[in-house]
């Protein structure tokens, strides 16, 4: 057995474990004989200024053609002409890794935009893209990602109010970070140096009234750029803190071997061993492949999180069916007692009284027996139950292990394809393989029922959906909407009705909510005017008259917005890249 150095406290697969010697193995080969788990990578804000760095020199002009924000994953992905960034946003995780242009899903919100530069605020763990949209009066955009100890954060934001369009966490609170709200920053660390600046006289000002081990501490509370990651390097290093601070360091990145897990760095650390790599994108891909190997590989980005939601939801709904049919079969009863009881009720009949709640009755072997009893029923329909129970038991035991058996093998089969879908190694065909069949309604020709609308994105992201004419109007606005989406129709003139696909709270952004009023104006018969009014109010406020016509409503609580109809609008918004 390997006996571990127990003075860092070293975690186990089964707990701690016992010193018996000072034999030591360091953190990596910890990792690689299975004994310490990968940790997520410690964000202090000299790593967060230096991947901004690089990823600006790698990204800056480069097109963006959409973005993914999974809440349920915490995982944000860039999609680029060339390249895809996917960055794990997870608590456990938080690293980035460049991965090969994959096409987006036609849920993923486009953004039609070019990276402007990407940068980090002075002293902060925030990076930001600057999107410039290529699209006139839109943007500009900023995608800015919050590497917040296990707060990490992703959103969009938009204009120089840097309204907030899509976001990967809500948050309340303080900084709340909702869509339709303006981004509020993390506030200003308020520490000293920010340029470098402070001296060597000043900084043994700040270190010397404290005991030598508390130093570092002080010096994190105190001096920009400071972290536990490098502070007890810096309080002997002023000369080091300096030269980290205004780039004159030599920034080779490398792979530190902390007590924690494998850590990248802009720079080394006297002290802590580390491995040289070429760039620290390249340092996030190897401790993202440790991880993987410790059972979280990455997810493969040409699956949706649309359909690796449906097939988690597959996964759950097996689950639950194979707990019922077991609880079934489990929990049936004995139906030659059900019966026997049975029997025993009507031949003793008369020593039943009337309204009993139970009895007890003398057994066909002379032993008494107390038979429970429904005081509403008479003799003979207790007895009736407990067969009716008998045929049931019978069938249950007939049928559940066939059907438990089928479910089993489902889930089974489900849950490999989510586990390979989860690390990548399965398609989307293979996914709706593996999703139950839902019955659909045989049409001419065995083909498949269209969707009633035509489906936009507007500029902002949120989807909107056109109906394809009147007949189809009450199809999209009743059975293809939820109750707090934004109707919309030309007033006064026949039209097509439109869905701007809206979760809230409040009113949506206005021009998203202008967009969607174009494609109304162009889809009705006003498409020619000048200005055309559009009514809109929350589809759960528009009702359908008794004997009304195809596509006639009534909304209530309406609100009007005036567009000019824009012929271009329609190929602007189109979800076609």
């Amino acid at each position: 057995m390997t006996v571990l150095s127990g003075d860092r406290g070293w975690a186990s697969k089964e707990g701690y474990l016992v010193v018996e010697n000072d034999s030591r193995l360091s953190s990596r080969e910890l990792r690689r004989s299975g004994y310490l788990r990968p940790m997520s990578i410690r964000w202090d804000s000299l790593l967060v200024r230096h991947l901004a760095m690089e990823l600006n020199t790698t990204l800056e002009g480069a097109r963006v053609r959409a973005v993914r924000l999974d809440g349920r994953s915490r995982d944000l992905a860039i999609f680029f002409r060339d390249r895809t960034l996917l960055w794990r946003l997870h608590p456990d995780r938080g690293y980035p890794q460049v991965r090969e242009a994959v096409e987006p899903d036609e849920r993923d919100p486009r953004m039609k935009a070019r990276v402007r530069r990407v940068h980090a605020p002075s002293d902060e763990r925030v990076i930001v893209f600057e999107l410039i949209g290529e699209r006139r009066g839109i943007g500009p955009f900023e995608l800015i990602v919050e590497l917040l100890g296990n707060q990490l954060n992703a959103m969009v934001t938009e204009g120089p109010a840097r309204t907030i369009r899509h976001v990967l966490k809500r948050r309340e609170g303080r900084r709340p970070a909702r869509v339709g709200h303006p981004y509020a920053p993390p506030p200003p660390t308020g520490r000293a140096g920010i340029a470098g600046d402070i001296s060597g006289e000043t900084w043994h000002g700040i270190l010397d009234p404290s005991p030598p081990p508390d130093r570092a501490a002080e010096l994190v509370r105190r001096v920009a750029w400071t972290s536990p990651l490098n502070a007890t390097v810096f309080v002997d290093r002023h000369d080091m803190w300096v030269a980290a601070v205004r780039g004159t360091i030599d920034a080779s990145p490398v792979i530190l071997d902390t007590d924690r897990g494998s850590q990248p760095y802009p720079f080394s650390l006297p002290g802590l061993e580390g491995r040289e790599v070429t760039s620290l994108l390249e340092a996030f891909e190897t401790c993202a492949a440790e991880h993987a190997g410790a059972g979280d590989a990455a997810p493969s980005l040409s699956v949706s999180p649309g359909l690796l939601a449906d097939l988690e939801d597959a996964a759950a709904h097996n689950e639950r069916r194979v707990v019922r049919l077991q609880a079934q079969l489990d929990g049936r009863e004995d139906p030659d007692t059900l019966r026997s009881l049975g029997d025993l009720i009507l031949a003793r009949y008369p020593e039943i009284p009337s309204g009993a709640k139970q009895a007890t009755l003398s057994g066909f072997d002379g032993e008494q027996i107390e038979v429970a009893l429904d005081p509403a029923l008479p003799p003979h329909e207790n007895a009736a139950r407990f067969y009716a129970r008998a045929s049931r038991s019978e069938r249950t035991a007939e049928r559940v292990p066939s059907l438990l058996k089928r479910a089993q093998a489902d889930l089974e089969q489900i849950r490999g394809v989510l586990e390979g879908a989860r690390g990548g190694h399965v398609d989307e065909e293979t996914i709706r393989d593996a999703l139950p069949r839902t019955p659909v309604r045989s049409t001419r020709g065995d083909t498949p029922p269209s969707l009633p609308y035509r489906t936009f994105r507007s500029s902002g992201g949120l989807e909107i959906r056109v109906g394809r004419g009147a007949k189809h109007n009450d199809d999209l606005t009743f059975r293809h909407s939820s109750p707090g989406d934004v109707w919309l129709h030309a007033r006064h003139t026949a039209g097509a009705h439109v869905i701007l696909r809206w979760a809230g709270p409040g009113n949506p952004p206005a021009r998203d909510l202008e967009e969607a009023g174009g494609l109304a104006a162009l889809h009705s018969k006003a498409r020619t005017s000048g200005s055309v009014p559009i009514d809109w109010t929350l589809r759960k406020y528009v009702r359908k008259p008794r004997g009304a016509s195809p596509g006639s409503v009534l909304p209530d609580r309406v609100k009007t917005v005036f567009v000019t109809p824009d012929p271009d609008l329609i190929e602007a918004l189109s979800n076609e890249d």
